[in-house]
């Protein structure tokens, strides 16, 4: 009887738990068991193992091998711990030192031949094991210039099963003339952000769209087809400042975790972009899978913009799945294998359609559609979910006035510094806090500091008296002033700072 160990990482949403992988050897019927609350993917471990080891030219063991994975009521899923019930079983028949692998964690999923395959969430499963005072790792080759990117981590990576057993002093020759090629990592969609330049005219759109960007605040775009709504859209990221630290080494890890990361590239540094089609289901937009869910499109957005085009052509389950992220800047995700948390504080741009057919736009005059079907069709983005859009606006064709004007169109690096700037205000007034941009103040806070003058707030309340405006779209209206006023360089919202706030919030007519 013998017993060898070492260490994986189970990752349940970013969190890590550093896992115990015992194999136990006993002289019996030759078989293998493995226990510890395993799903499918990993019970399936035990003939790619086999069949890997074999491949490397070790011995597999002919005894009874028992595989205890603990804490054993965690649930663990994937092939992430291919390599280290390798390792421990061969540990266990005395192959590999025990002394050598009891301290390091392994990670990676083998191929029947034995190469070592990339895995999914290296980042954060590296970051588990060094906070749990595990810093030796050994990590795919393909996966280890990420692995590299956590702080006092020490790692190794290998090509194949071989190269982990001679890590850990086994006897063993490299085949001549064998060249060891690490697997290939499927390489991340490189996302090319526009420019502001190429938008003519749409001065009152983009002029929501540095306000949107400078406060943090989500956004509505109602607008007829071609009128420039996708476009102005995917450039909201170019004028975002860049990501923290903190947020970079954040968004990393909900990007591994997804599969989407390219290590090459090293930590993500600009604020992400998605755009799901409005066929996306409920899990694809939150999360889901079988098992432990996977982050969708919601978290992927994170400290980035989710672009939701033809937003009423969405299902009204996506939609309301929204709420949660958008009140509490994360996502719960419960399923039968358990439950995972996954971060969800993103910009919302929804783009939209006057009506069905798309012309009910200034007089409406050349519209087919009834008042009924504009209602219902428009009726589809919920009172709820709208009322957490700070930034509602109309963007308007391009007259032919504005195409022949010759004047070059603001570039997204002049209207970034303003917003770098803005952000810069804000975060010096909010020091302290807890919050980072005026999209995440409360009312009552900015009410506290607007000063006694009670004419600042004659518009918002006369919008109240006629109820065009909710108590929560007041605050909102003073969010978006207070981004107006450090877009100007202010130290306070003016009357005319509150009007623009106003206006940005009501598309210059309702609430």
């Amino acid at each position: 009887m013998a017993l060898g160990t070492t260490r994986a990482v189970a990752l349940v949403g970013l969190t890590g738990h550093v896992v115990e992988v015992q194999a136990h050897i006993a002289a019996s019927v030759p078989g293998f068991v493995l226990v510890g609350l395993p799903d499918t993917a990993l019970s399936e471990s035990r003939d790619r193992v086999r069949a890997a080891v074999a491949s490397s030219g070790l011995t597999w063991p002919q005894r009874k091998i028992t595989v205890n994975l603990s804490p054993a009521a965690l649930p663990k899923s994937g092939t992430t711990f291919d390599l280290a019930i390798a390792v421990a079983t061969l540990a266990g028949a005395g192959i590999l030192g025990t002394s050598d692998v009891e301290r390091v964690v392994h990670l990676g999923e083998l191929g029947l031949d034995g190469r070592l395959q990339p895995v999914r969430g290296v980042l954060p499963a590296v970051a588990a094991a060094v906070d749990a005072g595990f810093p030796d790792v050994v990590v795919p080759a393909a996966d280890e210039p990420e692995a590299r990117l956590v702080p006092g981590a020490r790692v190794v990576g290998a090509v194949d099963l071989a190269d982990v057993a001679r890590l850990h002093g086994a006897d063993l020759e490299r085949p001549a003339g064998h060249v060891a090629v690490p697997a290939a990592r499927p390489s991340a969609v490189v996302r090319r952000d526009g420019d502001l330049v190429d938008v003519l005219g749409q001065d009152e759109a983009r002029h929501a769209l540095e306000v949107a960007a400078a406060g943090g605040h989500h956004l509505l775009l109602v607008g007829a087809p071609g009128a420039g709504k996708t476009m102005l859209a995917s450039r909201l990221p170019g004028i975002l400042p860049d990501l923290t630290e903190s947020e970079a080494v954040e968004v990393t890890a909900v990007h591994s975790v997804a599969g989407v990361f390219d290590p090459g590239a090293g930590l993500v540094r600009r604020p992400p972009f998605e755009d799901p089609h409005h066929t996306a289901t409920p899990a694809a937009i939150v999360g889901g899978g079988s098992g432990l869910p996977r982050p969708g499109a919601a978290s992927r957005a994170h400290r980035g913009v989710l672009f939701l085009d033809e937003a009423p052509e969405f299902g009204a389950r996506v939609l309301q799945t929204l709420r949660q992220p958008l009140e509490h800047g994360e996502l719960v995700i419960h399923r039968a294998g358990g439950t995972a948390r996954y971060p969800a504080r993103f910009q919302l741009v929804l783009a939209a359609n006057p009506c069905p057919c798309g012309r009910a736009v200034g007089k409406g005059l050349d519209c087919t559609c009834s008042a009924v079907a504009q209602r219902r069709y428009f009726g589809r983005l919920s009172g709820p979910l709208l009322d957490r859009v700070d930034v509602q606006v109309e963007v308007r064709p391009v007259s032919r006035v504005e195409r022949a004007n010759g004047a070059r169109p603001e570039s997204s690096a002049a209207v970034a510094a303003r917003v770098r700037a803005a952000r810069e205000a804000a975060a010096a007034r909010l020091a302290g806090t807890g919050w980072r941009t005026n999209a995440e103040v409360p009312g009552t806070w900015l009410r506290d500091r607007l000063g006694p003058d009670p004419a600042l707030l004659r518009d918002v309340d006369t919008a109240l008296d006629r109820g065009s405006l909710s108590l929560r779209g007041a605050d909102r209206v003073l969010r978006l002033a207070w981004t107006v006023a450090d877009l100007a360089g202010r130290a306070a919202p003016s009357r005319a700072d509150i009007g623009q706030g106003l206006a940005l919030r009501t598309r210059g007519h309702r609430g």
